[in-house]
This record gives structure tokens, C-alpha cells and sequence, in this order.
């Protein structure tokens, strides 16, 4: 919606200034959480910064890739341009080697960071929000929302406000786990199981009003809503065998 904020004449990426916060939120709700599981700070420390950085590297290649980028674009950060599970799947594999690495308990681990993702995704949808990237399809309902020229959405036409929608979403699936969390959790692994299956859940059914991704042809649905059916059947297997533990 404004992807351009102006300080002092100088015009700053709006995209890349969420971003920074979003990354610092995920940082202290890590710290906050690691030390409620009793955790060693400074490992989850130099584990928090090694994963945003894997992070950030799978988000920016799996999304020029499918969108086709040259190397020059592909360097442009901060003008938006990020795919989740591209960084999900880098960060989940740097999740799994540092606490091999660090000797750290992985459910533990997990936990932390599957409410610490909630919360830091909720602050960087809106990123989304003021650069245009990751909009909806065109709406006649009173939410559509009409993004300006310089935006990456289709300027001219309501869209739905995907962003928005996904980082309520996020937010409130943050809120429900911290409340859980609170009450303590019944055991290691599950507040990352339902994080799987709330964010799974969340997305399979916001892409159908996401403008961003195409259908499978003869399939109907998106690789992204493949994706997120994948984590919620996990997630179960996972609430299942972590039960019985």
C-alpha cells in the first residue's frame, strides 16, 4: 500500500523496514521462549540468526524461481519478494543441524520456534501489506482494497486483503498457543504440531483467495495448498506419535 517510507527526503523500502521488525520480534519472542523451556540463550542465539538467514536465502530462491528472475533482481531484497515455504524448508532443515550441532533438545526447539514464527510472520505480512507483493484476487466485497501504481499488485481493481487476513490469522494462532503454552503444554513437540496444523489450515484455504499462485491444471487447487495439506497430515502423525512417547 506504501512501499516507499520517506525520512528526511530519503525514500526507504517500507518492505525491507517490517522485515527488520519482524526479524527482531521473532528474536525476542525466541529469548522469551527458550528461556521458559530452560534452554541455553546463547545457542538459541546463534541458532535464531543462522536459521533467518537460511531463511531469507530459501524464501528469495524458491521465489525467483517461480517467478523467473535474473541475478540482478533476485539481489533485490527489499523491493519484496519472498516465498514462505521456500524459507520454511531451509529453516526447518537449519533447525534440525544446529540442534544436532548445539546439542539442544529438538522439541524444545521446536516449540520455541513455532510460536516465535507465528508472531514474527504476523509483523512481516504486513510487509506484504505496504509493498503490494502476496495479494488477493479481484473482489466486489467492501474489504477489496485498491493498491497505488507504484504498488506490485494490480493497481485500479479491488483485491482482496490477503496480507492482512494472513497476518490476523497468525496472530490470533500466536495468542492461542502462547495461551497453551501458559496452561503447559502437555509435552515436547506439541505446540509446534499445532502450529503446523493452524498455519496449514490458515493457508490451504487463503490461497483460494490469493491472486499470487496458479492452479494445477485439472487439480483445482494450488503447490502451495499441496504444501500446507502436507504440514497439517504431519502435524497429526506427529501430535500422534508424540502422544505416546
Amino acid at each position: 500500500m506504501h512501499p516507499f517510507i520517506e525520512i528526511f527526503g530519503l525514500k526507504i523500502p517500507s518492505y525491507g523496514i517490517l522485515l527488520l521488525l519482524a526479524t527482531l520480534t521473532g528474536y525476542l519472542s525466541v529469548i522469551y521462549f527458550s528461556r521458559k523451556e530452560g534452554l541455553e540463550t546463547k545457542k538459541l542465539e546463534n541458532l535464531f540468526w543462522v536459521t533467518f538467514l537460511s531463511a531469507l536465502l530459501g524464501a528469495r530462491v524458491f521465489y525467483a524461481v517461480e517467478h523467473n528472475l535474473s541475478f540482478k533482481e533476485f539481489l533485490k531484497v527489499w523491493e519484496g519478494g519472498l516465498d514462505f515455504f521456500g524459507g520454511f524448508i531451509f529453516a526447518l532443515i537449519t533447525v534440525v543441524v544446529g540442534s544436532l550441532y548445539y546439542r539442544l533438545p529438538l522439541w524444545k526447539v521446536a516449540d520455541v520456534a513455532g510460536i516465535s514464527l507465528l508472531l514474527a510472520h504476523s509483523v512481516g505480512r504486513l510487509s506484504c501489506w505496504l509493498a503490494g507483493c502476496c495479494y488477493g484476487k479481484p473482489t466486489d466485497l467492501p474489504i477489496g482494497v485498491v493498491f497505488p501504481p507504484q504498488s506490485v499488485a494490480p493497481s485500479g481493481i479491488p483485491l482482496y486483503p490477503t496480507q492482512l487476513m494472513e497476518a490476523t490469522g497468525n496472530f490470533i494462532g500466536f495468542l492461542i498457543l502462547f495461551f497453551l503454552y501458559r496452561r503447559g503444554k502437555p509435552f515436547d513437540g506439541a505446540i509446534f504440531s499445532l502450529y503446523l496444523i493452524w498455519y496449514g489450515i490458515e493457508r490451504f484455504l487463503l490461497e483460494f483467495v490469493r491472486g499470487v499462485t496458479p492452479s494445477i491444471p485439472g487439480l483445482g487447487l494450488t503447490w502451495n495448498q499441496i504444501v500446507a495439506g502436507g504440514m497439517v497430515l504431519f502435524a497429526i502423525i506427529l501430535l500422534l506419535y508424540r502422544k505416546g512417547k
